[in-house]
């Protein structure tokens, strides 16, 4: 890395110790160095915070950054910590148990930097098994998100956000599920601009939902999302007529995963009595 770029990276971390290497190692290898990485360690009582302090001291003095949190808060909370610690102009948050294309800040940061009117972007991943097959990319095309299309669905994943660190908005603090899609719909309801590509320059390593983790209750996942419309409806972003359809809506995209988890648990269980 040869270029460093007002970029603070923040990634929120626990129990992480199987993983977390290879998330900071994928930051490391960008094409254009971020200015720092910000660690934060979720009230880990595991050896996870003792990893975090070798990878620390691995790489050059300063460039990673320790935020000890006592007790676990949540991704949400750990991602406002390190976004309170940050230096950068822009933002870019990467979850421990993911990695990034080698040219995701290079490509997000130059669109960004052309772009003064959007406050936020995002892009594609992939899902990986093992190590990701680097396939050559064009050339990004962003396209501008209206708020209602956010409304209707995640638009990206957390580990694809770069955000402009002087906005206003920050993830509810104390939420623990589907916090990222509050934070983007109030957001693009406040009138801000947001932008994506579809280039995969996050490499992710299981499902979206129906996994390990905090997305394997998809009853909770449920109850979060309409929880989160309330919420919008609360602060006058969306109208009681909206909240109605929003419910029907995500009751149907609810409906959708319970059945794709069933027919994965189903095929997985064939597969494996074989």
């Amino acid at each position: 890395m040869t270029e460093a770029v007002p970029v603070s990276v923040v990634m929120p971390c626990y129990r992480c110790a199987q993983t977390v290497e290879r998330a900071v190692a994928s930051v490391a290898a960008q094409t254009v160095r971020p200015m720092e990485l910000i660690l934060v360690d979720d009230g880990n009582a595991d050896e996870t915070r003792s990893v975090l302090a070798a990878l620390r001291d691995r790489h050059s003095p300063g460039w990673i950054k320790l935020v000890l949190l006592e007790q676990n808060v949540g991704a949400a909370s750990a991602r406002n910590a390190g976004w309170e610690a940050a230096s950068g102009q822009f933002i870019a948050f990467l979850d421990a148990d993911d990695s990034w294309h080698p040219r995701k800040i290079e490509l997000q940061y130059r669109f960004m930097l052309a772009q003064p009117d959007i406050v936020m972007s995002g892009h594609g991943h992939a899902q990986v098994e093992g190590t990701p097959t680097l396939a050559r990319l064009g050339e990004p095309v962003f396209y501008h998100l209206p708020a209602f299309y956010v409304l209707l669905k995640n638009p990206f994943i957390t580990p694809s956000f770069m955000v402009r660190s002087d906005l206003a908005f920050r993830f509810l603090p104390g939420r623990r599920h589907m916090e990222d899609h509050l934070f983007l719909m109030r957001v693009t309801t406040a009138g801000l601009r947001i932008a994506k590509t579809k280039l995969p320059l996050a490499f992710i390593y299981k499902n979206i939902f129906g996994d390990a983790g905090l997305s394997a209750d998809l009853w909770v996942m449920q109850h979060s999302e309409l929880e989160n419309y309330e919420i919008l409806c609360r602060e006058g972003r969306i109208s009681q007529g909206m909240i109605h359809f929003f419910r029907v809506y995500s009751w149907i995209k609810f409906s959708r995963r319970v059945l794709i988890v069933r027919l994965r648990r189903l095929l997985a269980g064939k597969t494996g009595s074989r």
